[in-house]
C-alpha cells in the first residue's frame, strides 16, 4: 500500500475507527479532514450484502440529489428532428446523429453523460467498445435511452446520478463538495442511500447494507452508522 502523505496521516488521527457516526457527524468530520488546494468531491462507498457475481442480486439505479454533485455535467443527445430540438431547448450541450458518432469515432469525447431517443440505439450500438468502455453508453433503466430527452437532460443537469453495483459489491458516488453545507450533503447522503435502499434485489438475503463510509477525494474515510440513517 502507498504511503499516505503527512496532511492524510494528520487527518486521519481525528477518526475514531472503532465509531459508527451519524450521517451529520461524518460528513462534518470529512469537511474539517479536507485539506486539498481544490473543492475536493464527497465520496459513499456502501457495501452490500448481495453476489455481485449473481445477475438476480444486480444492484443498478438512479437518483436525483437534492442538491445536485457540485459539477455541471456536459450532456450529449442523439436525436432527430424535433427530439433534437426538444433537446437542444432543454440545455443540452451537443446534439447530432450520425454526425456526433463520427466525430466520437475519431476521439472526440468531451462530454459526461449521453442521452439517446430509442430510434437512434441502432446507431450509436456502434459504439459500443468506445462508450460502454467508459461507463457512456445510453441505457433504458438509467432512463439514458427514451422519447422524453427534454426531461432526461433537465434531470441530468438537476443533479441525477446513476450507482451501479461494482465487481468488489460496493457502489461508489458522489454526494457533492466539501464546500457544500453540512445539512445540503447530509440530505443528498440520504437521498441517495434511500435509492439503493429501493433498488435492493428480491434475492438478497440477510443485511442489506453492510457498511457505508463517507470521504473526500484526498481524505480518510469515516464510517457510518447505518441503523442512524432510518
Amino acid at each position: 500500500m502507498a504511503k499516505r502523505g503527512k496532511k492524510y496521516q494528520e487527518a486521519a488521527k481525528l477518526v475514531d475507527r472503532d465509531k459508527l457516526y451519524t450521517p451529520e457527524e461524518a460528513v462534518e468530520l470529512v469537511k474539517k479532514m479536507a485539506s486539498a488546494k481544490f473543492d475536493e468531491t464527497v465520496e459513499v462507498a456502501i457495501r452490500l450484502g448481495v453476489d455481485s457475481k449473481k445477475q438476480d442480486q444486480a444492484v443498478r439505479g438512479v437518483v436525483v440529489l437534492p442538491h445536485g454533485t457540485g459539477k455541471v455535467q456536459r450532456v450529449l443527445v442523439f436525436a432527430k428532428g424535433e427530439k433534437a430540438k426538444e433537446a437542444e431547448a432543454a440545455g443540452a450541450d451537443y446534439v447530432g446523429d450520425t454526425d456526433m458518432i463520427n466525430k466520437i469515432q475519431q476521439g472526440w469525447l468531451e462530454f459526461d453523460v449521453c442521452v439517446a431517443t430509442p430510434d437512434m440505439m441502432g446507431e450509436v450500438g456502434k459504439l459500443g467498445r468506445i462508450l460502454g468502455g467508459k461507463g457512456l453508453m445510453p441505457n433504458p433503466k438509467a432512463g439514458t435511452v427514451t422519447m422524453d430527452v427534454a426531461k432526461a437532460v433537465q434531470e441530468i443537469k438537476a443533479g441525477k446520478i446513476e450507482f451501479r453495483l461494482d465487481k468488489a459489491g460496493q457502489i461508489h458516488a458522489p454526494i457533492g463538495k466539501v464546500s457544500f453545507e453540512t445539512e445540503k450533503l447530509v440530505e443528498n447522503f440520504r437521498a441517495l442511500v434511500d435509492a439503493v435502499n429501493r433498488a435492493k434485489p428480491a434475492a438478497a438475503k440477510g443485511v442489506y447494507l453492510k457498511n457505508i463510509a463517507l470521504s473526500s477525494t484526498m481524505g480518510p474515510s469515516v464510517r457510518v452508522d447505518a441503523a442512524a440513517i432510518r
